[in-house]
């Protein structure tokens, strides 16, 4: 398989890549043995990034990824209002799963729809929603996020500067080295209008770990791996908001999803 890391990057003025009754009362998979959860790698027509959180509703499981995940474009081309993606009905292959998922929402395809205009959710609107297959993959899942638990929620209030942020990556650059997985840092503050969230982590996020969880100091879901900084705070990563994101596409759509809250408990403490 062709393979490209996908993580966006962020110039001071230019974009680059970085690259029972149903599903939603469904028992999850044991958190040990789950072979689907937050931080597996997905690849879509040959793009790598890693998937961040589970989301039900009363027909379907959900496992979250970057809208650029599918983009077809240049690195460059990071504005959703206008860059082009794979189609909606896209399979995208879920590390675990038995079967590839499917692509049902991609918030870029949703944009240039609805005709957005407002710059800051052009930039940073990055939310893309995979349906697992229902045959096995539902009882494969576990929404916890591998190493730190949780999430607890989803956090509606941003994050400040100074602030801990948490998030697990997957890039196939670190070759299986699963200790690197693991990230732990600081937010820079919330801006455009709440849509993103600049953090610097330990180690920062590289192609492939796109679409990654982060979490905020609580274990609330914070927001979704999307770029990668080269100015003006070289190195720092760019965190989609994920409860503008959500809402954005449920006053759009049809959706009505629910966050998945982890079954293992949330643990902040600092890594080793």
């Amino acid at each position: 398989m062709s393979q490209r890391l996908r993580i966006g990057t962020v110039l001071t003025t230019v974009a680059a890549a970085l690259t029972l009754a149903g599903p939603a009362s469904a028992q999850f998979a044991p958190a040990a043995t789950a072979p689907v959860h937050p931080g597996v790698m997905t690849y879509t027509e040959g793009a790598q990034c890693t998937a961040n959180f589970v989301f039900t509703d009363a027909a379907a499981v959900y496992i979250g990824q970057a809208a650029h995940c599918s983009g077809t474009g240049q690195a460059t081309e990071t504005n959703g209002c206008d860059a082009a993606s794979l189609p909606l009905g896209t399979r995208v292959e879920v590390r675990g799963a038995s079967r590839p998922g499917t692509l049902v929402y991609n918030s870029w395809i949703e944009m240039q729809e609805n005709g957005e205009a407002d710059p800051d959710t052009c930039r940073y609107n990055d939310f893309a929603l995979v349906r697992l297959d229902p045959a096995d993959d539902y009882e494969r899942t576990n929404p916890s996020v591998p190493f730190w638990g949780g999430p607890t929620g989803t956090s509606t209030t941003g994050t400040a500067l100074g602030a801990k942020v948490l998030s697990y990556g997957n890039s196939s650059l670190r070759q299986g080295v699963t200790q690197l997985s693991p990230k732990e840092g600081s937010s820079v503050g919330t801006e455009a209008g709440g849509w993103n969230h600049p953090v610097y982590t330990l180690t920062p996020g590289v192609p492939g770990d796109s679409g990654s969880a982060f979490l905020d100091r609580q274990g609330r879901a914070l927001g979704v791996l999307s770029t990668l900084a080269l100015a003006p705070l070289p190195l720092s990563n760019g965190v989609s908001d994920l409860d503008r994101a959500v809402r954005y596409m449920e006053a759009n759509t049809a959706f009505d999803v629910t966050l998945a809250q982890g079954t293992q408990p949330f643990r902040g403490g600092l890594l080793p």
